[in-house]
């Protein structure tokens, strides 16, 4: 064996778990790889049959195929579909896909909520976020949130109010 940084002889024996995986005994995959072993004994695995896509399935950059089963409550749609369709164009292993995807979830919960006004209900948005099972077991934290809560919307409108006051001075000045 040859090392590409140092292009010095290795010594397989020196290294620590060298060849762990070649007792076909000791390897937790072997009955997975050895698929012509397996079918001399008898036991065939063929891909099951394809589900059908009944409604739009977003896919992995990094998947050829898509899984013979899937499952999908709700197809992409809106604004919401427009940004998972965009994050699927991005690797999963570039963190642009995961934020696009959380950002789309966001996205969807307000069009949710868009949508049960345009429809005229209005949505119980607390009883949504489980506010009474917070409170009757995890009471602190409910508390906690709240706190934080108030305490960043006091400041919130307590800037927005000085910065209005600021334009209303500097327009009368002018």
């Amino acid at each position: 064996m040859v090392s590409k940084s140092s292009r010095q002889a290795i010594d397989p024996a020196t290294v620590n778990g060298w060849g762990v995986d070649a007792d076909s005994r000791n390897d937790p995959t072997y009955p997975y790889r050895d698929r012509a072993a397996d079918q001399a004994k008898g036991m065939a695995w063929e891909r099951p049959p394809l589900q059908p896509e009944d409604v739009e399935v977003l896919r992995s950059l990094e998947h050829n195929r898509r899984p013979a089963v899937f499952g999908v409550s709700v197809p992409p749609s809106g604004v919401s579909g427009m940004i998972r369709r965009a994050a699927f164009t991005y690797s999963e292993s570039d963190w642009r896909h995961w934020l696009m995807l959380l950002g789309a979830d966001r996205v969807n919960m307000l069009e949710g909520i868009l949508a049960d006004l345009i429809g005229g209900r209005v949505p119980n948005i607390p009883a949504e976020m489980g506010v009474r099972a917070e409170w009757q077991h995890n009471r602190d934290s409910l508390v906690r949130k709240a706190a934080i809560a108030a305490t960043v919307s006091t400041v919130a409108i307590v800037l927005l109010r000085r910065r209005a006051a600021g334009r209303e001075r500097r327009a009368g000045r002018l």
